[in-house]
């Protein structure tokens, strides 16, 4: 089976091509500068191929990627028949998607209706759904939310404590993101251990960073809000903050809330506490190696509130039994695995030096008289598209 897997930006276009059984990818490749003039790069037969393609739209970016994917010399299918179904990321599904689901007008609608909620993501990530309809009307489309594993979070998780008629008339709530990440960190998890029901907290640590609270595969909780902002410290987000921090900047320096905001996003977390140095962990671990303060700092200020966070919801879960790092920093970072573990002894959680020293593999770092059982596991949220893309197909036939 072949699964076309997009992931629309505003002004790009991701997508693979995967066999969603093997998770065996054939293709993948990157149509970037849409609406400018266009570029494509696809990697398939172990090359890579880069072409400048003329994109104004998001249709002619499809049309590039399935001409590619068709090419004689550097593509793998015949035809678009051999396309079983495409796979789509979006951002955020509200309150009106729990699950994945085959696209209708009626979902499309619903999507819409999310925009307010993800205003910079949903429009685009609809750009790449509706393409895809012109170009392959009759190959199943499937939408694929990052929000739609946190929604079986209870109601004293998710709610805020603001008046109820936000809530009601606005969906203002907790969401969660990097959810379709957690998902598959929680399957994979369940299968390494060997049984469905056990906690765990999963960190999934990158430029973007959240966690998520799993009791027997289902979220608890997670550390993202209303929008990816909230939560630990990030690369250049500031995580969670008193609401009036930014009333006192707008009021003091006369910015706007919208310019507050794209500051709080873009231009704080630890690229912010590192003085502007980098919002790459890497080039802290370096900075802070030859002696600078602020990234020590920043560095520091990220292990102790991911730390906090851990802490928090093995308090929720009432203990935890596995405890999982994921994504670029949280598989590749055996410094910041080692560095939060470390406050975390009291729950009886000890780490192998020589297996936490093992980069971007899939691996259990504890000893085996940690209480608390922690893994590596590179995350695959391609794959997780994939897989609930072809499950929804084959149930629909």
């Amino acid at each position: 089976m072949n699964i076309l897997i997009i992931n629309a930006g505003s002004s790009s276009l991701k997508y693979q091509l995967m066999d969603p059984d093997t998770g065996v990818v054939s293709a993948k490749g990157l149509c970037e500068r849409i609406g400018l003039d266009g570029r494509l790069n696809h990697n398939a037969h172990g090359r890579k191929v880069v072409k400048d393609i003329p994109m104004p739209t998001h249709s002619e970016a499809i049309t590039a990627t399935l001409n590619i994917l068709m090419d004689p010399a550097d593509g793998v299918i015949a035809s678009v028949d051999e396309i079983d179904a495409v796979g789509h990321r979006v951002l955020h599904g509200g309150m009106e998607f729990s699950e994945s689901c085959i696209i209708n007008e009626d979902v499309i609608k619903a999507i819409k209706k999310c925009i307010p909620l993800g205003p910079l993501h949903n429009p685009a990530n609809l750009m790449g759904i509706e393409a895809c309809q012109a170009v392959m009307p009759s190959t199943p489309q499937v939408a694929v939310f990052d929000t739609a594993f946190h929604m079986t979070m209870p109601p004293k998780a998710y709610r805020y404590a603001i008046p109820t008629e936000y809530f009601e008339n606005d969906d203002i709530r907790r969401y969660g993101f990097h959810g379709t990440s957690h998902k598959y960190i929680a399957r994979r998890a369940a299968a390494l251990i060997g049984k469905t029901e056990f906690k765990m907290v999963n960190c999934h640590l990158g430029n973007g960073s959240s966690l998520s609270a799993v009791k027997d595969g289902k979220c608890m909780d997670t550390s993202m809000g209303l929008s990816p902002l909230a939560g630990v410290p990030m690369g250049t987000r500031c995580g969670d903050i008193d609401a009036c921090v930014v009333q006192f900047l707008c009021n003091k320096y006369g910015m706007t809330v919208d310019e507050c905001l794209t500051m709080l996003n873009k231009k704080s977390g630890v690229l912010a506490l590192s003085n502007g140095l980098s919002s790459d962990f890497r080039d802290l671990e370096d900075g802070a190696s030859k002696g600078d303060e602020a990234c020590k700092l920043a560095l520091e200020k990220f292990y102790y509130e991911v730390a906090k966070y851990v802490g928090a919801y093995a308090a929720a879960l009432n203990g935890i039994d596995v405890l999982t790092f994921t994504a670029g920093v949280g598989e590749n970072g055996k410094d910041t695995r080692k560095a939060i573990c470390s406050y975390l002894t009291f729950m009886g959680v000890e780490i192998d030096d020589e297996k936490n020293s093992i980069r971007g593999q899939e691996i259990c770092i504890s000893t085996p008289n940690s209480k608390v059982q922690v893994w590596v596991i590179p995350t695959n949220e391609e794959l997780m598209i994939a897989q609930d893309t072809a499950e929804l197909v084959k149930a629909a036939k």
